[in-house]
């Protein structure tokens, strides 16, 4: 998207960039980047609307830069030039931008799809054996000084032959389903749209509705987005429907689960254990999943490797150079596939 007054265009960066700076050093040489001077939400809303960030086209945004600028919402967008036709979102997930109100302000924006599958997947994995396994109780135990602990837990459970129910089939379930179909698992799944009879070939796992999913699964596997239909999918109503011992999963987002219910699904032992890796409001943990030594907890690191995060910034870069260039985007939003 060349400047039309024979000026370089303008992109705003909102975080940091980490690893793929030989990336980012290209896209200096194509564009002037701005970066905010703000260190809080009011005075980057302030700082926008003094026209600091006039003329940006596109903006490049992190997970930890909402910190600064909070929600990407109708008042940030407000704020922010009318120039700006682009954001380019450093993750799979993108709840922290209310792509309504991006559509409404004629913002297309971007993920990193595919960039995130393996690493996700592997902590995926990680959970469900730590979690089959009874681990988390034997492992404070021995950082207690207690060896197993006394009395020692309960035994734990073998994968294979168990049921891997996967919620959300995108490019995290699939990988996640491959990885354990290593494990002798038997793979069921639910999605709003059925994989291609080929692929579901591939991972030998069978389309199932939505109640049959959460009957017939040993291990439930939580891999979708958040957004208003997929907030607290998994609640008590839902929890009912399970078998009694079945191990809770999710790399997802932890807004999918309604954390509360999951606690009490945990103490009355509907819930035999579970493995998170995300939580309704990081960083605060719910204390009743702290508190128990059956669940698994990871202060979300499903991408925390150098080279899963290298690959998110340089495809989130290769998002941004494309709308620079060429004024469309490589991976745009679901939502936003019609625009």
């Amino acid at each position: 998207m060349s400047s039309t007054d024979g000026k370089r265009p303008r992109v705003l960066l909102l975080g940091a960039i980490e690893h793929a700076h030989s990336a980012w050093a290209s896209i200096g040489e194509i564009a002037d980047i701005l970066t905010p001077k703000s260190t809080s939400r009011a005075a980057f809303l302030e700082e926008a609307a003094s026209g600091a960030f006039d003329g940006c086209v596109a903006a490049y945004r992190t997970f930890d830069s909402f910190d600064v600028t909070g929600k990407v919402d109708g008042e940030l967008l407000g704020a922010l030039p009318r120039s700006l036709r682009f954001i380019c979102h450093n993750g799979a997930g993108y709840d922290q931008v209310d792509v309504q109100a991006c559509m409404a302000h004629g913002i297309r924006v971007s993920n990193t799809p595919t960039a995130v599958d393996d690493a996700t997947a592997d902590i995926g994995i990680f959970l469900l054996l730590g979690a089959l396994r009874n681990l988390a109780v034997g492992m404070a135990a021995l950082r207690a000084g207690k060896w197993r602990g006394s009395p020692a837990p309960p035994l734990g459970h073998d994968p294979q032959g168990k049921v891997l129910g996967i919620l959300g089939m995108g490019g995290i379930g699939r990988n996640m389903a491959k990885k354990a179909l290593a494990f002798g698992m038997k793979i069921r799944y639910y999605n709003r749209t059925r994989l291609e009879p080929g692929v579901e070939e591939e991972l030998a796992a069978e389309y199932v509705g939505f109640d049959e999913l959460l009957a017939e699964s040993d291990v439930l596997s939580l891999n979708l987005p958040l957004n208003k239909d997929t907030r607290h999918i998994i609640s008590r109503q839902e929890f009912a429907k399970m078998k009694k011992g079945v191990v809770i999963v999710n790399t997802a987002r932890g807004a999918v689960i309604d954390e509360a219910a999951l606690v009490e699904a945990l103490d009355s032992g509907l819930v035999s254990s579970a493995g998170l890796d995300v939580y309704e409001q990081e960083p605060n943990i719910h204390p009743g999943l702290i508190s128990n030594p059956r669940v698994l907890l990871v202060p979300h690191m499903g991408t925390w490797t150098v080279e899963t995060e290298t690959k998110m910034e340089e495809w989130a870069i290769s998002n941004l150079r494309m709308a620079i260039e060429q004024g469309r985007l490589r991976s745009i939003v679901p939502e936003q596939q019609n625009m």
